[in-house]
């Protein structure tokens, strides 16, 4: 963990040192990810077969059985204690309840001229969605993903999840269930990406993947782009908290660590005011590494990537914090919103002292599949848009051709297109006859 102070003359090299600390796998996997890829093009469901034997240490009889069956799905389901079942029937609710929220209206409207303009939203008729399943099982994910895509109308819904040593999480499957999600396959990697969006005997394609995953997979979705759409390739999360004098210094730690805790190349930085507070978190932050069962790896991630810094007030607070362009961002001061209203960039935002990240990882109802890596600055978390597609429409009679129609042969003319002129020009003559 480094120490920043924007009083220090080297603030500004040091601060540029760390939006550029590369997070990630440093390996290149390119090369690796498009062998897979074209095998699992080229030969279908044998390569899968091969790619789960290698990777996930079992082999299944055949390609049907990389397919989780109803009954597998309703034994998991029962194997769940009726409070975790709760659990994710509450946060199953929240997030329905907030992405129903986002469905846009289509619209139509007549102008000046009498054409009549219209834009429409449809779902798209098959999205895959990958799980993660290595270090970690997020059931959570499953709700995030599948969720919004059930709301947009999208009629299938598959997801990949690998399963090493042929085992699945019961949760994952659970989840999946009270999701809407209508098939699940025990695929994981590079391979599941390719599946999805080339298909093989088993498995049909798809039109889009969402869902994060490892280098390998985010690689893949990179290189499947343009064959399918992708929601974004996705990096190692991360947090920033800007808090003041008044938070409890053991809050602060634990929602650092919260982030370090998923891999070794999350990022969690403080940002505050208050020195004491400073040194506090961070006394705090290695007394919690004694006791967490992920000591190891939020104990390396915060070595390698954190980060406490030390500025003058919230407004430089929440400059370096444009800067950053966080994944997550939990603004643990006395106004919030105030704060809010500075910041330009980030993935999603927690106000108060009582509203920890975590919290959004799992029932507060907006998504949890955020932009990383700085591209806040440009992209969204996923939402139904990104399930649903717009097609415009126009409507023109004789009078409304003759209003607009002119400018658009003079136009096409100024182009050289004279197909295009004509294929207006000759409607033209046709009403004034």
């Amino acid at each position: 963990m480094i120490r920043l102070d924007t009083r220090d003359p080297g603030f500004d090299a040091a601060f540029e040192a760390l939006l550029d600390n590369p997070r990630g796998s440093a390996a290149a996997v390119d090369a690796a990810v498009a062998a897979i890829i074209a095998r699992v093009r080229d030969a279908g469901d044998p390569a899968l077969l091969d790619y789960t034997a290698q990777f996930d240490r079992w082999r299944p009889a055949d390609a049907a059985a990389l397919r989780v069956s109803e009954a597998e799905i309703t034994a998991a389901t029962a194997s769940v204690p009726a409070a975790l079942l709760d659990a994710l029937d509450l946060a199953a609710s929240r997030i329905a309840a907030f992405h129903r929220a986002q469905m846009p209206r289509d619209i139509e409207i007549t102008d000046d001229a009498g054409l009549t303009l219209g834009m429409r939203w449809g779902a798209l008729d098959a999205v895959g969605l990958y799980v993660p399943g290595g270090k970690a099982s997020y059931p959570s994910s499953v709700l995030m993903n599948a969720i919004p895509a059930r709301i947009a109308g999208v009629a299938r819904i598959a997801i990949c999840v690998p399963s090493p040593d042929g085992v699945l999480n019961p949760l994952v499957l659970a989840a999946a269930q009270r999701a809407g999600v209508t098939e699940i396959w025990r695929i994981g990697g590079a391979q599941a990406v390719a599946a999805l969006a080339y298909g093989t005997e088993s498995i049909a394609p798809v039109d889009r993947i969402t869902g994060p995953g490892n280098a390998y997979v985010a690689e893949a979705k990179r290189q499947v782009f343009g064959r399918v759409g992708i929601d974004s390739i996705a990096g190692p999360s991360e947090v920033v908290i800007i808090a003041d004098a008044a938070n409890d210094p053991a809050h602060v730690a634990m929602d650092l660590l919260a982030q370090a805790e998923h891999d070794e190349s999350a990022q969690s930085l403080l940002i505050t005011t208050d020195a004491a507070l400073a040194d506090a978190v961070a006394g705090a932050v290695e007394r919690a590494l004694t006791t967490l069962p992920r000591a190891a790896i939020a104990g390396e991630s915060w070595r390698r990537h954190g980060a406490i810094i030390l500025v003058r007030d919230l407004v430089e607070a929440a400059s370096l914090t444009n800067r950053l362009a966080p994944e997550h961002l939990q603004l643990m001061v006395a106004e919030p919103r105030a704060l809010m209203a500075q910041i330009r960039h980030a993935g999603a935002v927690f106000l108060g002292r009582f509203c920890p990240e975590a919290v959004g990882d799992y029932v507060a109802g907006p998504n949890h599949v955020l932009p990383t890596g700085r591209t806040a600055r440009f992209a969204s978390g996923l939402s139904v848009h990104d399930f649903l597609k717009r097609t415009t429409w126009v409507s023109a009679d004789e009078q409304a051709l003759a209003a607009v129609g002119p400018a658009a042969v003079a136009l096409a003319r100024a182009e050289g297109l004279d197909a295009h002129a004509e294929s207006v020009a000759l409607r033209l003559a046709q009403t004034k006859t």
